[in-house]
């Protein structure tokens, strides 16, 4: 079962980088994490993430977290 379906947490990575125009690579390199980590992020597959990985993303997007993470009960996939 995919994280999101047993948590009601979707993860909006996809349409801030798309509004931002940045890849996913240039995002993983702006705040020092793997290419890897961040897809596992951006797939909903991410079990948790710590509040200094969720600033520098937020830093970098210049977003509120509110923007990249969304409390959603019973959608089954991420925006």
């Amino acid at each position: 079962m995919p994280a999101e379906e047993a948590t009601g947490i979707v993860i909006m990575l996809d349409d801030l980088l798309h509004a931002r125009r940045m890849t996913l690579t240039e995002l993983a390199e702006r705040v020092g994490l793997t290419l890897a980590n961040l897809s596992i992020l951006k797939t909903g597959k991410a079990r948790a993430i710590r509040f200094s990985t969720l600033g520098a993303i937020c830093r970098e997007l210049e977003c509120q977290p509110g923007d990249l993470i969304a409390y959603r009960p019973g959608e089954a996939e991420s925006a």
